[in-house]
């Protein structure tokens, strides 16, 4: 069950609202707890290991916690041994098919397998998780004794299986207590049909343009269009992550709680070391203050920042999948971010329109050593965006992106618009409520209409 769904919008969330709210307060963790598992539930339904993995974690990391503070001469062992549990759990079922799948193309002989499916959410909740045992071990926080609170904490649906990921000091005060008021519901489901209405009327339309690339064949794309199709990506993927990232942050105001902002407009940015503190902002702190800094984050030298830094971009390529490309593309990242470091970037933020024109051509040439598993096809790729590496700048049909122009045109201008902070702002200066229902209920019902009709996709980062 997704967020963008006519099952979870007039099923799950009318059900589970109207218990949520008729419940007492001192009862609602238990509501929530129930609402998010059988959320979960849902998604499991037909691999029911997936479901007792999670569940297990959930119990694993709160006796970890529980025992750290029992027990403080074993707490080392004990927060080892917690993360080497979550690690073999993530390897196994999000590395395990690719690592195989290399060694029967090296081996003749080697067994065929099954695949084995990758559990929902599990790269979200396996941080959060790793993150709290982090902290009770660090003295951060103190570990919860209430099983069912802490459960409500990793399991909440709303950021349960694509993020934010929020870490326990976050909400921990709404976990015994919080309030909810008419004005906090009402801005909570404002912000999610915001976001409903980012991901189905404005990701779902430009990721079919990618995937009309990919079907057409990279070889035989335009150069112009070769390049269309890397930008629609591009806003693809900010609009659905997005879309998605306000939906929870709106069912979290509806429940009661505010979980952490994940996107600040990063299409604005003039670098790239700028652009990942606005791009899923909470997977960006998860790396620096459980990875970055612990390993001595820039306190012990360059050679040694340099080195913390490519373990922290090979790390964050990894999490995204199990592939050449995403190692390549954390490999990337880092080199970008490490020139800007040491010489171009005090440039590119003081001449801030060339920093402009720097990133509208670095932000879909990254996207696209992402986007492309294949190595071949991503060599292909590039060779149609520089036609001066490859066969040149057209096509077999010289003016194929004429006709893909003509059709994806609005949601260019929309995507690009939406991208930058002016619309936030002019929405921001509407005062008039009716004029905002009135916006919103458009944008509910227009979505509605594309889920009925089919017009949908899964959000991107459920893969990851």
């Amino acid at each position: 069950m997704v967020f963008s769904s006519l099952q979870f919008i007039l099923i799950f969330m009318p059900i589970f609202f109207t218990v949520y709210y008729l419940t007492p307060g001192k009862y609602r963790n238990a509501v929530l707890l129930a609402g998010s598992l059988a959320f979960y539930l849902v998604g499991t339904i037909n691999t029911p290991v997936h479901f007792f993995l999670f569940v297990a974690s959930i119990v694993a990391d709160f006796l970890a916690g529980i025992c750290m503070e029992k027990r403080q001469k074993y707490k080392k062992a004990i927060l080892s041994c917690t993360i080497v549990f979550h690690l073999i759990c993530l390897c196994i079922f999000k590395y395990a098919n690719f690592v195989l799948g290399e060694l029967g193309k090296l081996y003749d002989g080697f067994p065929s397998f099954n695949e084995i499916l990758l559990p929902i959410g599990i790269s979200f909740y396996t941080f959060q998780g790793i993150s709290y045992i982090a902290d009770v071990y660090r003295g951060k926080i103190t570990a919860d004794r209430n099983l069912l609170n802490f459960a409500v904490y990793i399991s909440m649906f709303p950021q349960l299986i694509a993020g934010p990921i929020v870490t326990y000091d976050e909400i921990s005060d709404r976990l015994y207590q919080r309030r909810i008021t008419s004005k906090t519901v009402l801005q909570g489901v404002g912000i999610f049909i915001f976001g409903l209405g980012l991901k189905v009327l404005l990701a779902n339309p430009l990721g079919k343009l990618w995937s009309q690339a990919q079907a057409i064949g990279f070889e035989s794309l335009s150069t112009p269009l070769a390049w269309m199709s890397v930008i629609a990506f591009s806003l693809q993927l900010y609009f659905d992550f997005f879309g998605y990232s306000l939906m929870a942050m709106g069912l979290g105001e509806m429940l009661g709680f505010t979980l952490p902002e994940n996107f600040k407009h990063p299409y604005v940015s003039v670098t790239m070391t700028e652009f990942w503190r606005r791009w899923h902002i909470t997977l960006g702190r998860w790396f620096r203050d459980y990875v970055y800094i612990p390993l001595g984050g820039n306190r012990k030298g360059a050679l040694r920042t340099t080195i913390n830094l490519l373990i922290v971009w090979l790390f964050t390529g990894l999490w995204h999948g199990a592939g050449y490309n995403y190692l390549l593309w954390g490999l990337v990242l880092f080199l970008i971010i490490l020139s800007e470091k040491l010489w171009i970037g005090k440039w590119l933020n003081k001449h801030r329109l060339l920093g402009h024109i720097y990133m509208v051509f670095l932000i879909p040439l990254t996207w696209t050593v992402f986007a492309v598993n294949d190595i071949t096809q991503l060599g292909i790729l590039l060779t149609r965006l520089f036609p001066f590496f490859g066969k040149g700048a057209w096509s077999v049909f010289r003016y194929d992106y004429l006709k893909y122009l003509g059709q994806y045109y609005l949601f260019f201008i929309a995507g690009i618009f939406l991208s930058t902070t002016l619309p936030y702002k002019l929405l921001k200066k509407v005062k008039s409520k009716v004029l905002l229902t009135a916006f919103l209920l458009i944008i509910l019902g227009g979505s509605l209409y594309c889920m009925y009709r089919g017009f949908d996709d899964p959000f991107l980062y459920f893969r990851f």
